[in-house]
């Protein structure tokens, strides 16, 4: 059983009752002062309170979706699959392939005409060589014969880290709030993109050119990018293209979307942090070159950099983010460049968590939507 089944959850929490039942039960019979006795006692509690913290960890695992296996729990995941091909031009394969389809839920059917798809997809970056599964949302319109010839904006959506690619159609429901939004007129019908940032798994790149290392930017800003264009009918021009992310994708969308405008018309960062974190996570990710880490810090590059030609959306609560005095500062030095555009949405509560980020999600979608074009 995966350890996202709820199977586990259940059995976990049955284990959990049984192991106090036992507890209480058995307590009496401890309590005696002989070293047999304490060492029973501390046993006990020591499994009761092991199995009531897996109960904890499970649960919040399946509200949150940080790692997708339990190979993914223990940094043994093995299964991306795609081998990475370090011939040119990514293998006879191409750099995408599609190995699976699933329907968007909807109560007028399942036809992709009707609903639209999202296809299961390994894409192996031409010049970078980094292997990643994703899920591409094609909206209904993308089936329909009057749209045949048309070609759509696409936006790529990043989970946070570790974070799983499904979460962002199982607990965010990018595909469906796209679906509906587009049914209704309040966005025009895109594609969407949606992996994890963690493409060198289980190393937290933070979407860095890593040094001797995984060239994670410039997978998402040019590898990325053309494999999709390669495969289906999506705009080629940076005005057809934005990019979104939560939390270390949040990080991940602006920075990319500022670094490379003539790739990404638009970045929307949720709860976005400004900097990259270096801990155990992350390893060393710019090997004593202050300018990459200087380029890597957002704040440090609105103030010293070239002002980028894009627009940026952040996102914040002013009860329950602790990033949302940087925030406001964020939108401040981006305001005085006078030429890079910035949006917010601010919300008076929300956490750092999946119920925040569906609230923002809409609005984010229909800002992206007026930011891109067709070709």
């Amino acid at each position: 059983m995966g350890l996202t089944s709820k199977k586990v959850l259940v059995l976990a929490v049955v284990f959990a009752v049984l192991l106090f039942v036992a507890t209480v039960w058995l307590w009496p019979r401890l309590a005696r002062r002989n070293w047999l006795a304490v060492s029973g006692r501390v046993g006990i509690l020591l499994a009761t309170q092991t199995a009531i913290f897996a109960c904890v960890g499970l649960a919040a695992n399946q509200a949150f979706g940080f790692y997708a296996s339990w190979a993914d729990l223990f940094g043994q995941e093995t299964d991306q699959g795609v081998v990475m091909d370090h011939a040119p031009g990514g293998g006879p394969a191409g750099p995408l392939q599609v190995v699976g389809t699933q329907q968007v839920q909807a109560a007028n059917g399942t036809r992709p005409q009707l609903t639209g798809q999202i296809q299961k997809v390994d894409i192996v970056g031409r010049t970078t060589h980094i292997a990643s599964p994703a899920f591409i949302y094609l909206p209904p319109e993308y089936f329909q014969p009057q749209y045949r010839t048309r070609t759509f904006p696409a936006t790529v959506v990043l989970t946070g880290y570790p974070g799983t690619a499904q979460a962002l159609i199982s607990k965010l429901d990018y595909p469906r709030t796209a679906q509906s939004l587009a049914k209704k007129g309040r966005m025009q019908p895109m594609i969407l993109v949606m992996l994890r940032p963690t493409v060198a798994p289980p190393r937290d790149t933070e979407c860095v050119d890593i040094p001797g290392g995984p060239q994670t930017e410039s997978f998402f800003a040019k590898d990325l990018p053309d494999a999709v264009h390669a495969h289906y009918r999506v705009g080629n021009r940076g005005s057809s293209w934005g990019i979104v992310g939560d939390s270390t994708g949040g990080y991940c969308a602006l920075k990319i979307a500022m670094h490379h405008p003539e790739v990404y018309a638009a970045g929307a960062g949720l709860s976005p942090y400004f900097k990259a974190p270096i801990d155990p996570t992350t390893g060393d990710l710019f090997h004593g070159q202050e300018n990459l880490k200087n380029r890597a810090d957002l704040m440090w590059a609105v103030k010293h950099l070239p002002a980028p030609d894009t627009s940026l959306l952040v996102t914040s609560s002013r009860q329950g983010e602790k990033d949302y005095k940087n925030t406001l500062k964020f939108i401040d030095a981006v305001k005085a460049t006078n030429k890079t555009r910035i949006s917010s949405i601010i919300l008076d509560s929300g956490g750092h968590n999946f119920n925040t980020w569906k609230r923002e999600i809409p609005g984010t979608l229909q800002w992206l939507s007026q930011r891109l074009s067709e070709r």
